[in-house]
């Protein structure tokens, strides 16, 4: 396994990542953040198709394919070709980890599915990433976060209860299934040093995008029935949620009952609402929610956000600022957190990229290297990996495969 940083969790780990647009390589992503080596395999000519999304970067990249891909290699590999799939093959073998998110049945025609690759190769942990369930009867379907944001039910929790079905402003559904993958990849890397054995993981976009309605799927579940959408606002907690002040939204967030109390005597003053048995406890107050929006809105529109926040800091009631994104991504707190990083571009000059959220013995895992130009890494992991000469090389690239 690779000669890599030992103070990283996962230092000595390769992982080989087939996977493109988002949850696939999301997944490889946290397993890089995390230490392990990630070799990204993508179409020569093309390469990912988050190269072509969104706003560009140099001449390869763009911002969404820099959110997915830091701590990453690029090499380039044709896989319909002979020559690429021997060589995906021989690299696999090398590898403890594939992740992979071709059509249903995609990978294994090009000799590259788990049965194939596990038959020399036992102890390889592999990740597939469908849409839906492998052996059910949607297992060709394609998967696509919008789809499975609509099948799932995260549309119709989303946004206020006057507007039409809406999607998450992320692409949450992939996101949660990359992070989902690494977890059970992390689950399977553990017990193999137990068992020596490797393991078929299965991910499905539609079983992780019903994990995510948590708490508002369990309450259709015993309603019957849709629950109702509440936007800003939370569905059993109160008040907990956006509130416009004079000069622009706060958050406030009270989530207990000794905190009601103090938001009404010490906040907003009105202790009548406290003193009401009606908002006495916070089932109380969601089922009444109609009556005490009203009024917890009236105050709060009174007065200026500054006067608002520190009121509520010092009654030690959560709360905050509505920031814009630049302005969040922008501001001191994310700066002195170290969670924006600029690192050298030959093409760009510079590029910014967003900083892994994990801490170690209260250090942050650093950004080793920026999301790669399109097959950076190719020549020298064919090179190191199978001990191609730079005549072989050459040949591949000539015919097309790499």
């Amino acid at each position: 396994m690779p000669n890599t940083n030992s103070s990283l969790p996962l230092a000595g780990v390769r992982v080989l990542d087939f996977s493109r647009v988002l949850a696939g390589p999301w997944c490889g992503m946290v397993l890089g953040d995390l230490g392990a080596e990630v070799i990204k395999v993508e179409h020569p000519e093309r390469g990912d198709d988050t190269r072509d999304w969104g706003l560009r970067i140099g001449l390869t990249e763009t911002a969404y394919f820099n959110s997915v891909n830091r701590n990453k290699r690029s090499i380039t590999l044709d896989l319909q070709t002979a020559d690429g799939q021997e060589i995906a093959s021989e690299l696999a073998a090398k590898c403890d980890v594939v992740i992979q998110n071709f059509k249903f049945g995609g990978i294994e025609k090009m000799g590259l599915g788990y049965e194939q690759l596990s038959a020399q190769h036992p102890e390889l942990i592999y990740c597939s990433i469908t849409g839906y369930d492998r052996k059910g009867p949607e297992a060709a379907r394609p998967g696509y976060d919008l789809v499975i944001q609509g099948e799932a039910g995260l549309m119709a929790l989303n946004g206020e209860a006057n507007q039409p079905p809406l999607k998450f402003g992320v692409a949450v559904v992939d996101m949660l299934t990359g992070m989902y993958a690494a977890q059970a990849i992390l689950a399977a890397l553990f017990e193999r040093q137990k068992t020596g054995q490797g393991r078929h993981i299965g991910m499905a976009l539609f079983d992780c995008g019903l994990m995510i309605t948590a708490y508002y799927g369990l309450e259709a579940l015993l309603k019957g029935e849709d629950p109702p959408r509440y936007g800003n606002e939370h569905p059993s907690i109160m008040p907990y949620g956006v509130y416009d002040a004079q000069d622009g939204p706060v958050v406030v967030a009270c989530g207990n009952n000794s905190q009601f109390t103090r938001f009404c005597n010490d906040v907003i003053e009105r202790p009548d609402l406290e003193a009401d048995e009606r908002f006495k406890t916070n089932l109380g107050r969601s089922a009444n929610r109609a009556i005490l929006v009203p009024e917890i809105r009236r105050e709060i529109g009174a007065r200026k956000r500054k006067d608002l926040l520190d009121r509520l800091t010092r009654a030690g009631i959560p709360c905050g600022e509505v920031a814009g994104l630049h302005e969040a991504l922008t501001s001191k707190r994310a700066i002195d957190a170290g969670l924006v990083t600029t690192l050298p571009h030959p093409d760009a000059g510079s590029v910014n990229v967003l900083a892994p959220p994990y801490r170690f013995d209260g250090v942050r895992l650093p950004v080793r290297s920026a999301p790669p130009r399109l097959g950076e890494g190719t020549k020298q992991v064919l090179q190191t990996l199978l001990g191609l000469s730079d005549e072989k090389i050459s040949q591949l690239e000539a015919s097309g495969v790499v």
